[in-house]
């Protein structure tokens, strides 16, 4: 049921930006579905025929579940940098993943070592933070670099640093993700 909600959310936010008839119904959804007005931080991940098309999110908690949902929704299909604003003709090869994150944790570790031990596979999204350097990178990327040593080498370089950043002991936080995915046209918008 959450997911279906999330997905749905989601889908009408990106139609509504081509059709206005998709407008959301905030203080219906608060009312039958009350999960919706707690704070969460979300990601969403938009994908063209598997191939990255727009991925934007939040690390922490700082707005009710559904208005982050909604800007991130907006933001990885209209505002990522890294690509053009999604157009209506991707409708056909698009996935939508909605990731819910838990509460970013501290990881504590001795050497780089010690971390390349602690690190979970699969599970762990992690975050670094080291002066002007941050990254993060969700759960899913283990698909992509399933070798703890090379997951970390290329946070590094995300983080806009490179992979000697860990000598200097930089703030590496973990979390979770509840992660939600569909092909577009099978989401049903609310």
């Amino acid at each position: 049921m959450i997911d279906t909600v999330l997905l749905g959310i989601a889908k009408s936010a990106i139609l509504a930006q081509f059709d206005k008839s998709y407008s959301i119904d905030r203080e219906e959804l608060f009312e039958k579905h009350p999960f919706l007005d707690k704070d969460a931080a979300t990601f969403v991940t938009l994908k063209n025929k598997h191939q990255l098309r727009g991925c934007i999110g939040s690390l922490e908690a700082h707005r009710k579940l559904l208005d982050d949902l909604i800007y991130n929704v907006k933001s990885a299909a209209f505002s990522d940098p890294r690509f053009n604003p999604l157009k209506s003709d991707e409708f056909p090869n698009l996935t939508l993943e909605v990731s819910v994150l838990s509460e970013p944790e501290i990881l504590e570790y001795d050497d780089f070592d010690d971390l390349l031990d602690k690190l979970q596979p699969n599970i762990d999204g992690l975050i670094l933070k080291y002066g002007a350097y941050q990254g993060t990178f969700l759960p899913q990327v283990w698909e992509q670099l399933p070798k703890p040593k090379d997951f970390l080498d290329h946070l590094s370089l995300k983080a806009g640093a490179n992979p000697s950043i860990y000598k200097e002991h930089p703030t590496i936080y973990r979390y979770s993700v509840d992660a939600i995915e569909d092909d577009f046209d099978n989401i049903v918008a609310l």
